[in-house]
């Protein structure tokens, strides 16, 4: 830190960004708050303008993906345990490291800004000596943290789940792949040219159709925005719509719609489409989506599990509620805010919602289960106990109709797409990786026609 002749201190740039960042990493970690909703309420962040704001971001999204192997490491560089840390000095210690270890931010910069930004916050005044000195080890000890076990990234308990659910290369990779910032995927609407719009929007056309930008910023301003024309989904999750086949005209329900990537593409591709969702909050996203794209559907706000369709459907779409485990490296503090408990809680909401969905089935019709999440008890397991109780038949997802996830197809005919494209042969004990262009989230997908 820099002073005047006359001892006055002269602030250092760049501190209020590593307030607002550990504003957000505090709200997440300590408060259990959603990322998205920290930034709405923390008044350090909201204050922040333009480039600020998206650096304050960041800090605060690659401190949360790789909170577990940074407090592993920090924790080798303190003389107590981490858990007897003031709460804000511990988050600027994770936004200090994350800019060390994760951002390659200029050492310099990272260790004096973030302990100005400690001299600058009440909460974390009196620990702004330990910011300063632990940091300052963290630039001689990274590799403390570049050498520590790759599923520390997440809490003990469920490094040993995804160990023994996808074996243990599987699950490093996946670990792995959270520590990067997910690119941005945009899907067209049905029948747009995906090379005219890569080229408008300096884009990566992917072998399934996805955009593929890699910065998220201004996508408000991008041409197409306001008409519709495209929207945000993960390349992953916009397959389930696309095997329910061809739709036009047909009855179709997107159940749990919200916020409505996947009632969007049904809606486009000429479906007579029940969007239905229980969440008040959730519906009046997928309303505002629609009115934007100017697509046609009945929004319904109740519960899947007891709302029935006026007459038996064509198909079903059934994105299920999960552990939202596959798209933690989007929403980070995901890992921290569920325990064992939790992911038990899943599978019965997850095959009520299924059995709902065959009583509004036609004959014939075809049902499309995904779930956001690599865990076998929310996907395999579901659709193995529906198909054992009879009443459904698998209808196998084929190359052909998932180019560029081909490797995530399983020996059963079911999907699993993974960061870095990782190949599941369906056993939880046999575990091929084989790299494919793709970089998705994870998703597993089933396709089920009604007996």
């Amino acid at each position: 830190m820099s002073r005047t002749s006359d001892n006055a201190h002269t602030p250092v740039a760049g501190w209020e960004s590593r307030l607002a960042a550990a504003e957000l990493v505090l709200a997440t970690m300590e408060g259990g708050v959603e990322f998205d909703v920290a930034m709405d309420k923390s008044r350090a962040f909201t204050r922040l303008e333009g480039a600020d704001r998206g650096f304050a971001r960041a800090m605060a999204g690659a401190a949360l993906r790789g909170a577990g192997r940074i407090d592993w490491a920090l924790g080798g560089m303190l003389a107590r345990p981490l858990a007897e840390l003031q709460p804000p000095v511990l988050a600027l210690l994770r936004v200090g490291a994350a800019q060390l270890w994760l951002l390659n931010v200029a050492e310099h910069a990272a260790v004096s800004a973030t302990v100005e930004a400690a001299n600058n916050w009440n909460r974390a005044q009196r620990g702004s000596g330990l910011v300063n000195a632990v940091l300052r080890r963290a630039v001689r000890e990274a590799d403390a943290f570049h050498t520590a076990p790759a599923v520390s990234v997440w809490p003990e308990w469920l490094a040993g789940r995804m160990k023994a659910a996808l074996g243990v290369e599987t699950a490093t990779a996946l670990a792995l792949a959270q520590l990067d910032e997910p690119p941005f995927d945009l899907t067209l609407r049905h029948g747009e040219n995906g090379e005219e719009w890569a080229e408008q929007l300096e884009a990566e056309l992917l072998p399934n159709g996805s955009l593929r930008r890699l910065g998220g910023t201004g996508l408000t301003t991008l041409p197409g925005y306001f008409q519709g024309k495209w929207w945000v989904q993960d390349s992953a999750a916009s397959i389930p719509a696309k095997l329910l086949g061809d739709v036009n005209g047909k009855a179709v329900a997107d159940l749990c719609a919200a916020p409505g990537g996947k009632a969007l593409q049904v809606a486009a591709a000429g479906a007579k489409l029940f969007a239905v969702d229980i969440s008040k909050q959730r519906i009046k996203r997928l309303r505002e989506n629609a009115e934007r794209a100017k697509l046609d559907m009945e929004i319904v706000e109740e519960d899947a599990r007891t709302w029935r369709p006026p007459e038996l459907l064509d198909a079903v779409l059934l994105d299920a509620p999960c552990s939202a485990l596959g798209i933690v490296r989007r929403h980070p503090e995901g890992v921290w805010r569920r325990d064992p408990k939790d992911l038990m809680r899943f599978p019965s909401v997850q095959r009520g919602l299924l059995d709902a969905a065959g009583e509004m089935l036609k004959p014939g019709g075809r049902l499309v289960y995904a779930v956001c999440t690599p865990m076998p008890e929310e996907g395999r397991d579901v659709i193995a106990g529906a198909l054992a109780d009879g009443g459904w038949r698998r209808v196998p997802v084929t190359p052909e109709e998932v180019p560029g996830f081909e490797a995530g197809l399983t020996v059963d005919g079911d999907l699993l797409t993974l960061p870095g494209g990782e190949r599941v042969s369906g056993a939880a004990t046999d575990v091929e990786r084989q790299r494919t262009a793709m970089n998705s989230d994870a998703f597993f997908i089933a396709r089920l026609e009604r007996l």
